[in-house]
């Protein structure tokens, strides 16, 4: 055994990862250290993994004032004093959640509520931390005692890198992840995505878990897998091995009814079991094969959800509910889609905007069937929502991110405008959403195509909006042309508005036509809500 095993319990740990070569690391490169984390070079040695955690959490930058062992051993008898290491009360603000104690012995697992108590008394700006608890017992397996392991998470906790995002630790924060975890979901995992609506009645209830599988239900050679890549690369790792499981999940389960009737239980449960259905090393392969978003747009849609949120008045814990569950069957009132219809749309649209009460500004049953008419009631706001009822019941719409009044930037000449959170699609006869053709396939923006429209027929009509009070952050904040190495000529073919007619075009070759005679062919009821 090394110096490292005071806190393990060897007959829990894997046998194959206790002192197996390789010895040593000595490379101090970011790309190759980042190759051999995801390598899981030093995942077959425990004292080798303990020596590289402590390395890369030193070289954290941190706040000069950073708690370290010596303040852990001059607090810790005053903050216990005579009581029990394991009837020590956890702080508020981890939220109730599960203290795993991974392959922990008895001596780590009582451990790992003192220096939990010891944290809340030195961060009193702590407000909201879930993950807290997971992360000191996986550093507790890789410390020689208590105050090595409480001054390493000290230094996570503190780091004052504004490039480096590591650890949640206000509700605002916790919170804005959900959001974006929902909105990479809704772009990555569509399939995953639609059964999550399919089966649960607050979609964003069951995405506010995915902090939860990594860091409480993932059994201990995953998250340590994780965490490995988690020191070196950060945050984005997180959201990448979330989307990871949650595709495996939908791949284990597609077909199958689900074990009970809460899928928030019957996902904690897949990956508790994880072993079954995927290795660590497969999990990280996934999870690295998708490609996403690059770390400075995700940052810049986390600051867009904490924005909305501040807007809203949330930044501190309240019921699930009341901060996500937008769509009322006691204010909601359409002649084209139901509220059950309403919600699922709803989760489709970027979380941000999912936060606000559709507004109703035009429906062809009170408003005519006037083009003019149509663009004055909707101009002024974005985003907005187009439901279209043919009179054959086909229901089909669009999720336009952009102003209407855009459509004039081109003077008489037909403009296109919009961004790449756009989308059109159906709900009768059967559901299914089709995206910006452009951010789907990038390739076919360097080749000058144009955007395709199918006719379509229409009926009933309806406008709607989800608007944030400030005009300028109503824009997608990485989704919008500027972020993409898009030509301008095909950076923006979404949407295009004249007094003759309008057309949106979605991608896989889908588009809505609509006559500047909203009533004309086959339309029956259209309606336009303002998010």
């Amino acid at each position: 055994m090394d110096e490292y095993s005071r806190f393990v319990d060897w007959d829990k740990m894997d046998a194959s990862i206790q002192n197996q070569d390789p010895k040593e690391l000595t490379c101090t490169e970011f790309k190759e250290l980042k190759q051999l984390a995801r390598q899981g070079y030093w995942a077959k040695n425990h004292c080798l993994r303990a020596k590289v955690y402590q390395k890369l959490i030193n070289d954290i930058s941190c706040r000069t004032v950073t708690p370290d062992a010596n303040v852990y051993r001059d607090i810790v008898v005053k903050i216990v004093g005579k009581r029990s290491s394991n009837t020590l009360p956890l702080p508020e603000f981890v939220d109730n959640s599960l203290v795993p104690t991974y392959c922990l012995n008895a001596e780590g697992i009582g451990a790992v509520r003192k220096i939990i108590s010891c944290i809340a008394n030195q961060f009193p700006d702590i407000s909201f931390c879930p993950a807290l608890p997971s992360v000191v017992a996986l550093l507790l397996h890789y410390s020689r005692d208590e105050a090595e392991c409480f001054e390493k998470v000290c230094r996570i906790l503190a780091c004052n890198d504004p490039s480096k995002r590591l650890i949640d630790q206000t509700f605002l924060a916790f919170e804005s992840s959900c959001m974006t975890f929902g909105d990479l979901v809704n772009k990555y995992c569509q399939a995953a995505h639609k059964l999550m609506v399919a089966v649960s009645e607050d979609v964003l209830e069951v995405y506010s878990d995915w902090q939860r599988w990594l860091f409480g239900e993932l059994p201990m050679v995953y998250v340590a897998r994780v965490f490995d890549v988690f020191l070196v690369e950060g945050y984005k790792v997180l959201y990448r091995v979330a989307l990871a499981v949650l595709k495996f999940f939908h791949r284990v389960r597609a077909g199958q009814p689900m074990e009970s009737n809460n899928v928030q239980q019957d996902i904690r449960a897949f990956v508790r079991n994880i072993a079954k259905s995927v290795s660590p090393e497969r999990l990280l392969e996934k999870a690295f094969a998708i490609r996403l978003f690059s770390r400075k747009e995700i940052q810049l849609l986390q600051m867009a959800n904490e924005k909305a949120l501040q807007q809203k008045g949330i930044t501190v814990k309240q019921k699930r509910q009341n901060v996500h569950l937008a769509v009322h069957a006691e204010n909601f009132k359409s002649e084209i889609v139901s509220v059950k219809e309403m919600r699922d749309i709803w989760s489709w649209i970027p979380e941000r905007f999912a936060l606000c009460q559709p507004l109703l500004l035009f429906t062809t049953l009170e408003h005519g069937c006037s083009l003019n008419r149509f663009y004055s009631h909707s101009e002024g706001h974005e985003p907005t929502l187009l439901l279209i009822k043919t009179t054959t019941k086909e229901v089909c719409g669009a999720y336009l991110s952009t102003d209407w009044s855009q459509r004039r930037r081109g003077g008489s000449k037909l403009s296109f405008f919009g961004t790449g959170e756009c989308f059109v699609f159906r709900l009768q006869p059967e559901v299914e959403r089709y995206e910006w053709v452009i951010i789907k396939h990038p390739e076919l923006a360097m080749t000058g195509s144009e955007a395709r429209s199918n006719s379509s027929q229409h009926s009933n009509i309806q406008a709607s909006a989800v608007f944030p009070s400030d005009p300028s952050d109503r824009l997608s904040p990485f989704l919008a042309a500027r972020h993409f190495n898009l030509p301008s000529k095909t950076a923006s073919m979404f949407i295009a508005g004249s007094n003759d007619c309008i057309i949106i075009g979605g991608g896989d070759g889908q588009a809505l036509y609509i006559d500047a005679d909203l009533n004309h062919g086959t339309t029956s009821h259209c309606n336009t809500f303002n998010n």
